[in-house]
């Protein structure tokens, strides 16, 4: 295990920020921080921020400026001192786990053929963790629906359980391939 696993053994939520809750991060109780916003201009500096406050620090190289989103700019951002990346690239998970950068794959499952084709992603780049996204899309049809637009819940509905969760949260209607739910 390393150090950012036992990292979050220890305290497992992790602040995921820009450069505007940067600081906050480096105060909050949790020990990694997922930088979301890094610039070739400021990375080291952020990064030197970071271990200075006892925080280790991901950044977020599909989103990062200046930076190379190939092999080259892991290596950079390894120079630097960065303790990990995240990307949504196989190729960057890759080339950081060959680094010796820890590396955190995220995705984002958004039906039942997307979430089957992960594990064919995963067993190509293996990468030390992975990120799920949206965590908590319920709240998204709350929040959507507050504001008055009707929201459609598709993808990942397999039980008669999420089409009622969904249709709590404020779902309009709901869009599924299982059978077995068109008629719940």
């Amino acid at each position: 295990m390393n150090v950012i696993t036992e990292s979050l053994k220890d305290y497992p939520i992790i602040a995921a920020v820009k450069d505007d809750k940067f600081a906050a991060a480096l105060t909050s109780p949790a020990n990694v921080v997922f930088y979301l916003s890094a610039d070739l201009l400021t990375v080291q500096e952020r990064i030197r921020a970071a271990h200075d406050a006892g925080k280790l620090l991901l950044v977020h190289l599909d989103l990062a400026e200046g930076i190379g989103k190939d092999a080259s700019g892991v290596k950079f951002l390894k120079q630097c001192g960065v303790d990990g990346i995240i990307s949504t690239r196989a190729n960057l998970i890759r080339a950081a786990r060959e680094s010796g950068l820890f590396a955190v794959q995220r995705f984002f499952a958004l039906d039942s053929q997307g979430v089957q084709s992960i594990d064919g992603i995963l067993e190509n780049c293996r990468p030390n963790m992975i990120e799920v996204m949206p965590g908590v899309v319920y709240k998204v049809i709350e929040r959507l629906n507050r504001k008055g637009h009707s929201v459609i819940a598709g993808g990942l509905l397999e039980t008669k359980t999420d089409v009622t969760d969904a249709l709590k949260a404020g779902a309009f209607a709901i869009s599924t391939g299982k059978t077995d739910l068109w008629s719940v």
